[in-house]
């Protein structure tokens, strides 16, 4: 469909990443005309695939492994299986490799997973067991809005443990290197010096997620969601534009609610004279993360993993111990790019077939930045891997390379090659993209953002474009 400012529609989305389709998904479901714009001439936002690297490799352009996708109230509301979507559940959710050729897993269980981490098993089943008795309720809460904290006592049972910093975690609650190494891992996904609050918070609530629904991949590659979705708003007659950007709030038809699934910089250009006031203020201060950098490979065989049980996993964690990470991280912040970087990287054709020819594989990685850095990080990606899984660089066979300003080409969300909307910094917890009791509102009538600089932030879950959906369907 061609866009046309007339378009006979009661609520428009621009954007097309998974919270604009979730909020056209929940505002059609109530009944409403909705049209979806994307400047791209395909839908998806960093979830979608495509052959980077040799014709029959399938590759993830952006996101591949989606643990918050499988506890997300919005993806499990919606029978998206109906339309195609498959979920493989590695059984194992993340390795974690050490130098001695050994590694520490994210088993579904905690006891097996415990059993990885040497001395310090039963100090991670304190940890988790108490928490993941009470995940439904957690997941709720951290996924939802100040609106629906329903479960107030365990929430606060889990701010006690997770609001504090990774290195604090790790130090204080455990007493070996195995443990520490694994627990920064999965708090690195923060993009957060390891030493800042609340980093932990991220660990916990990845390990539990890893516990409770597993760290899935789509059968097909991460496309498979977005069409998925698509199939489901074509179904309810939701109008899609592509290949049209929109510049201008002036550009849409007077009237309409407008869902903006994208970041505060964008929306200040967009709405130009019309924001003004302290809520521009605000937006002008809003702080974006780091910036990553990603490559694929076409590989030969699976990867050579010192650490056999690493071929359990659809996720590895390639760094190795606690203090390598935190040095990692902390150079990024520093805005040098790390020499021996965090990387992590996603094995699907371990599980899925259907991305490769018979008998070879795909590899995704990616490591944290300074934004905006544009330097090239494949040798220190791949030596990185080389140290965990001797003769990787051998079965090579092709690779793709994306730095931050290839990232932000992709999707002009990803300023500077930041993934996660905006730094996750305390200051940003709570308060994005501004301070404000409704934060999908803004002061533009019928104006709402709905991308991941909006609660509950990063991660393709959509419920950043289901809150915003919900906080105007409630004005109806």
């Amino acid at each position: 469909m061609k866009f046309d400012s007339s378009h006979d529609c009661q609520a428009v989305v621009v954007g097309s990443g998974i919270n604009g389709l979730a909020a056209a998904a929940e505002l059609a479901g109530a009944g409403l005309k909705v049209l979806v714009i994307e400047g791209n001439e395909t839908m998806g936002g960093c979830t979608r695939s495509d052959e980077l690297t040799l014709p029959g490799y399938l590759h993830d352009i952006g996101s591949a492994v989606f643990p918050m996708a499988a506890a997300s109230p919005f993806f499990n509301s919606h029978h998206f299986s109906e339309y195609g979507l498959k979920w493989i559940k590695p059984p194992v959710a993340v390795a974690h490799p050490f130098d001695d050729g050994t590694a520490a897993l994210l088993y579904p269980s905690v006891e097996e997973t415990a059993e990885t981490l040497g001395g310090d098993s039963h100090r991670y089943r304190e940890l988790m067991s108490p928490l993941l008795e009470n995940w439904d309720a957690l997941i709720g809460g951290l996924l939802g809005t100040f609106r629906q904290l329903h479960h107030p006592l365990k929430l606060m049972s889990f701010g006690t443990k997770a609001f504090q910093s990774a290195t604090n975690l790790a130090r204080c609650h455990f007493t070996g290197s195995r443990a520490r190494g694994f627990i920064s891992g999965l708090c690195a996904h923060s993009v957060i010096p390891l030493e800042h609050v609340p980093s932990a918070a991220f660990g916990i609530v990845l390990g539990l997620a890893g516990h409770a629904v597993g760290w899935p991949i789509p059968q097909g590659g991460s496309g498979k969601i977005t069409q998925a979705i698509l199939t489901h708003l074509d179904k309810n007659n939701v109008g899609l534009v592509t290949g049209h950007s929109i510049r201008s709030l002036d550009e849409l038809q007077k009237g309409t609610a407008q869902f903006l699934d994208i970041t505060p910089r964008q929306f200040l250009i967009m709405a130009g004279t019309r924001l003004s006031g302290n809520y521009g203020r605000m937006l002008k201060q809003f702080r974006y993360g780091p910036g990553v950098f990603k490559m694929d490979w076409a590989i030969s065989e699976p990867i050579p993993w010192k650490a056999k049980e690493c071929l359990l996993a659809g996720t590895v964690h390639v760094g190795g111990s606690m203090e390598s990470l935190a040095l990692s991280e902390r150079e990024v912040w520093q805005n040098n790019a790390p020499q021996n970087p965090f990387v992590i990287l996603a094995q699907p054709t371990l599980f899925d077939n259907t991305r490769a020819p018979k008998g070879m594989h795909i590899a995704w990685a990616y490591c944290h930045i300074p934004n905006g850095f544009t330097g090239d990080m494949t040798a220190q990606i791949e030596a990185q891997i080389e140290r965990f899984a001797p003769g990787f660089r051998e079965i090579i066979l092709a690779r793709s390379i994306q730095n931050t300003a290839d990232l932000e080409r992709l999707n002009p969300n990803l300023v500077g090659g930041d993934i996660t909307g905006g730094a996750q910094v305390l200051s940003q917890i709570f308060t994005r993209p501004a301070l404000r009791w409704d934060p999908y509102a803004t002061p533009l009538r019928h104006v709402y953002l709905c991308s991941a600089s909006t609660p509950p932030g990063a991660g393709v879950h959509g419920m950043c474009g289901a809150h915003a959906a919900a906080s105007y369907l409630r004005t109806l």
